[in-house]
């Protein structure tokens, strides 16, 4: 279980870098934050059950927490596209 963790939560950082060089820019894909999420949960589960660890144990969850809001902010964005514009101005929607 901790094995598994520990290649999920690094193997993500690959998966970023080849979304990255795809695009021709720093992004972070989706996979990202599934991996992350899924590593965190691992390694919590490891530091929990098998080796009862307390810096284990916090060291993961709020990486867990932030992935999982990360997750939550890329589902829900595609519902409210970017806007450009100042207080008072009319928005413009940026494709």
């Amino acid at each position: 279980m901790g094995y598994t963790g520990t290649i999920l939560f690094t193997m993500r950082w690959l998966v970023q870098a080849i979304a990255s060089r795809k695009a021709g820019r720093p992004t972070i894909p989706i996979l990202f934050w599934y991996m992350s999420i899924l590593g965190s949960l691992f390694l919590l589960t490891y530091f929990i059950f098998g080796k009862n660890d307390g810096p284990g144990i916090v060291s993961n969850a709020f990486p867990l927490l932030m992935a999982c809001y990360n997750l939550f902010l890329e589902l829900t964005h595609h519902k409210h596209p970017p806007t450009v514009g100042g207080p008072g101005e009319t928005p413009i929607e940026v494709t």
